[in-house]
């Protein structure tokens, strides 16, 4: 039987999809786990010391924890006790990470962007930790590829020690001096709803939501994207499946002492449209309004003549402002957005003939070879992996 301490912020719904994916390994494994919660206020309190003495007395087999780089993590394993880093501010390199392909998460965020029409964007982080660096780099690296004409803005603070901490004059000074409309990721959902409080306190219009500013987050914290006003949209991740293969990780550990250890990647899935990204923003009009219908009817068979009803323009000169545009053709960006629109009904827990029978596909093989081209791999293998478990 494992014996693990839990030292995280309960309030975060990113740790508790971590304990629901530790529990489901323990009963998939049929193993008796004993999961103790420890507040981060031991830690901030009286140091890792002590954490470390509250292990030994619990007789714990391991920890994972949200660790500072400065807290000297070596005094678990020089008491017996394996100890799992969690993505927190710096990647630890002497044990194991739950961590993430961050710059992934910064291009999709960017690609659902420039999706929807944009042409202006905006980050906003936390400088100097290492999951809001990375998915600004992706962001702006995505950003800068499509278009070297769209414009990017950023906005990092410096609050290392306190990531609750924000400025709102200086985040509505900001704001103000943005382009519009203009799309804004922000790290993560807590400092997204910094951005929409800011918004909401400018006065003299030019940064509604979503008409001026589009806001994005990261995690899909259903509590913080629920009680911001517009509701939050939001990057979700495979935060539970994290979960289990940290636990995993921990039953091979210590089954062989000796095993390599490795990190545990949390895979960025789908991004969970709500209000504060629920607009289409593109200079010319017609492509604006095709971008809204496409949309808005992804789940039927749609075809470019479908298009050309809805906007007064020829078939060729609809495709060629559209490819101006958006940098693709209609023909393509229909096909991806169906694809994506696949991958949340895949996360949902459909099958993947119940997801292909509800968008319309009808050659399941020619589907899995546009979805592996696109996602990299197959629509079965996407289920598998984000897939989510109904309790």
């Amino acid at each position: 039987m494992a014996r693990v301490i839990f030292l995280t912020d309960f309030s975060e719904e990113y740790a508790r999809h971590l304990l629901h994916g530790i529990a489901r390994f323990a009963q998939t494994a049929g193993e008796a786990w004993s999961l103790y919660r420890l507040p981060l206020s031991i830690r901030d309190k009286y140091g890792i010391e002590e954490v470390v003495k509250w292990a030994r007395r619990m007789k714990v087999d391991a920890i994972i924890g949200q660790f500072y780089n400065t807290d000297n993590v070596d005094l678990f394993r020089q008491n017996g006790i394996l100890a799992v880093a969690q993505d927190f501010k710096k990647r630890f390199t002497s044990i194991p990470n739950i961590t993430g392909p961050h710059r992934l998460a910064g291009k999709m965020c960017a690609e659902y962007f420039i999706n929807k029409g944009f042409r202006n964007f905006a980050f906003y982080g936390t400088r100097h930790i290492d999951w809001s660096d990375e998915r600004c780099q992706g962001f702006r690296e995505t950003i800068t590829r499509a278009n070297p004409a769209f414009t990017f803005s950023a906005l990092r603070s410096n609050a290392q020690v306190n990531l609750w901490y924000y400025d709102p004059k200086r985040i509505a000074d900001w704001i103000r001096s943005l382009p519009k409309p203009v799309a804004i990721m922000a790290c993560d959902d807590n400092q997204a709803y910094h951005i929409i409080e800011a918004c909401q306190q400018i006065e003299g219009g030019g940064c509604r939501i979503p008409d001026d500013v589009a806001v994005l987050g990261v995690d899909n914290d259903e509590t913080i994207c629920r009680l911001s006003s517009p509701n939050l949209s939001s990057l979700n991740q495979g935060v539970e499946q994290g979960g289990y293969d940290v636990a995993r990780l921990i039953d091979r550990m210590l089954r062989d002492p000796d095993a390599a250890p490795e990190d545990v990647v949390v895979m960025p899935t789908h991004i969970v449209t709500r209000q504060s990204t629920d607009i289409y923003a593109n200079n010319d009009p017609h492509i604006a309004c095709v971008l809204k219908y496409i949309h808005e009817h992804i789940g039927q068979k749609l075809t470019v003549n479908d298009l050309v009803e809805q906007v007064p323009l020829s078939r060729r000169l609809l495709e060629t402002r559209f490819k101006r545009e958006m940098g693709t053709s209609l023909y393509d960006y229909i096909i991806q957005m169906r694809i994506e629109r696949m991958t949340l009904l895949l996360c949902n827990g459909l099958s993947v003939s119940e997801a292909a029978a509800e968008l319309g596909f009808a050659d399941i093989k020619n589907l899995s070879r546009t979805f592996k081209h696109i996602k990299g791999m197959t629509p079965s293998e996407y289920r598998t992996r984000y897939a989510q478990v109904k309790h």
